[in-house]
């Protein structure tokens, strides 16, 4: 008999080509009502982020007005995204502006977290800004199944991850944080995600009023966290995943790698432990800490990665008095 994980499987996994009728996701939108925004998360990624743009904005909103907001979300790039970004025709934030009065965090689930706060959307899609082959898929195949099955709340991308070796690209090898870390602790804690193709995919999609009343972990934690989150508060079938073909893009080092499974990590086992699946005796150190070999010594460098649960956003009174947040929606007094 086939367990939950292989019934979620067969069930909530979908191809983009599924939903490439663009009139047609637009008819099921004006039906619903809904809007939709799509963000960017942007530190210093000047050489992808203007096609990326480009391209959903031509076909997605002049072509196609399926997308009705189009923004980044900028970590104080020094490189010149924003304002290649702004000449594209994208909105610009940046997220240091977004709730000044709180303590400071980092990392790009930071940038996720407060970019609730400037976008308008019902629908909200969170595409990463690296992607080397830009095509409306990222876009039209993760907000396809939001549009088509009410019961869905939360789309995850999954693709191809070639690895460039050189100037030769490999068919496989991308994802290896998800491989070596996150597949691990899921099939070992919670089996019933261990159908998800990508979990760390950086191309996914949500319902304003799901993603609102969810934590989201900074760093590198983010992807992992509201999965494990959306699916304890609403279920595993709230969750689907689509195909989107191939997705082309820099590949980080080993050491970047390392660090960002240290932030993946991080916040796994704070959800360990506040599901008490296991018992942290001591708090986890946050520094994480690489030997180098200069000059003919060892030396540590370290570097502080301190991954931060942000509430749901409407527990922010700021948030809640927006005009958007109706009364039975938790509207401030």
């Amino acid at each position: 008999m086939a367990d939950k994980c292989e019934l979620w499987l067969l069930d909530r996994t979908y191809d983009h080509s599924e939903f490439s009728d663009i009139r047609g996701l637009m008819e099921l939108k004006k039906k619903s009502g809904l809007k939709i925004s799509v963000c960017l998360p942007t530190l210093n990624v000047a050489s992808t982020v203007g096609a990326i743009i480009r391209v959903f904005r031509t076909e997605l909103m002049e072509r196609y007005p399926l997308v009705d907001q189009l923004a980044i979300i900028d970590s104080r790039s020094s490189d010149g995204t924003a304002e290649i970004a702004r000449e594209e025709g994208a909105e610009v934030y940046y997220d240091d502006e977004i709730f000044p009065f709180l303590e400071p965090a980092s990392g790009k689930g930071e940038a996720l977290w407060k970019s609730q706060h400037v976008l308008n959307g019902d629908i909200i899609a969170w595409i990463d800004s690296d992607i080397l082959n830009p095509h409306p898929r990222f876009v039209y195949g993760i907000v396809g199944p939001l549009l088509a099955y009410p019961d869905i709340n939360y789309v995850k991308g999954f693709y191809e991850r070639p690895i460039l070796e050189g100037e030769v690209w490999k068919k496989t090898g991308g994802g290896r944080v998800t491989e070596l870390v996150v597949r691990p602790m899921f099939n070992l804690f919670f089996p019933e995600l261990s159908g998800l193709i990508q979990p760390l995919s950086g191309e996914y999609a949500g319902r304003r009023p799901v993603l609102e009343s969810i934590p989201f972990f900074t760093e590198y934690g983010v992807e992992s966290g509201l999965l494990i989150d959306i699916y304890r508060k609403y279920g595993l079938n709230a969750i689907a995943q689509v195909d989107l073909e191939i997705r082309q893009h820099q590949n980080q080092s080993i050491e970047k790698l390392a660090m960002m499974s240290f932030g993946v990590q991080q916040a796994l086992f704070r959800r360990l432990g506040d599901t008490g699946k296991i018992e942290i005796i001591e708090e986890p150190d946050t520094t994480f800490r690489i030997v180098r070999h200069l000059y003919g010594a060892r030396e540590i460098e370290k570097f502080l990665i301190n991954v931060v649960e942000r509430p749901p956003i409407l527990e922010i009174k700021e948030y809640r008095e927006k005009d958007r947040i109706e009364d039975d929606r938790g509207k401030s007094k």
